[in-house]
């Protein structure tokens, strides 16, 4: 009795030290610096979550069929992705990566492939944003540049809302196309995904 007794408390603190870890404590915490020289690539499995923030720049955002994430830099201006710091860290099912440093202007063009089923948050400052080949939900905001988004079959999606403060809004998916201050649009079916997509100032496109 008293054996047993002395399991079930042991296990109960070890249940309360389980809760009192903090959620924000990542699981894994990868950093590698000279994206030119050390293409990053990591296992991280479909049907998750993924945080992306980016510096200013030319990105783009590839959906592909393998449980990975990677980065790597191309174009003219390739070499000077050497300034550059990939830091990725999960947390459960999510994983959060960060592009930084680096110069900006004439900076190089940064392709970012995922698990192309993925529910993704993406937020960058300014530049050239694409995004293409994923299926999930999508949350994507761009404070000054061009958004363009693939967004698949238009009936996949539950609820989609999109706005620019100023600039283009074309949304041919959705049969939407509005130009000015302010423009937005909501719309609700039947789908399974959610895509909120916003640029500050810009054009925002959704094909």
């Amino acid at each position: 009795m008293r054996s047993a007794t002395i399991l079930l408390a042991s296990l109960t603190l070890a249940a309360s030290a389980t809760l009192l870890v903090p959620a924000d404590i990542p699981q894994t915490k990868l950093s590698v610096s000279n994206l030119y020289d050390h293409p990053f690539d990591v296992d991280f499995a479909a049907g998750q979550k993924i945080r992306l923030d980016f510096r200013s720049g030319d990105f783009r955002i590839v959906g592909h069929d393998t449980n990975k994430i990677s980065v790597r830099a191309s174009g003219h201006n390739a070499e000077k992705a050497r300034e550059m710091t990939v830091t990725f860290k999960t947390f459960g099912n999510r994983a959060d990566l960060r592009v930084t440093s680096g110069a900006i202007k004439d900076g190089p063009e940064i392709t970012v492939e995922v698990p192309k089923i993925s529910d993704l948050y993406v937020r960058m400052p300014f530049g050239d944003l694409t995004l293409e080949g994923v299926s999930g939900d999508k949350d994507v905001e761009l404070h000054a540049g061009d958004l363009t988004i693939s967004v698949g079959d238009a009936a996949d999606y539950a609820r989609v809302d999109a706005s620019v403060g100023a600039g283009d809004l074309q949304a041919s998916s959705f049969g939407e196309s509005r130009d000015g201050l302010f423009r937005s649009f909501q719309k609700t079916g039947t789908g399974r995904y959610k895509l909120h997509a916003h640029v500050g100032a810009g054009d925002l496109t959704l094909r």
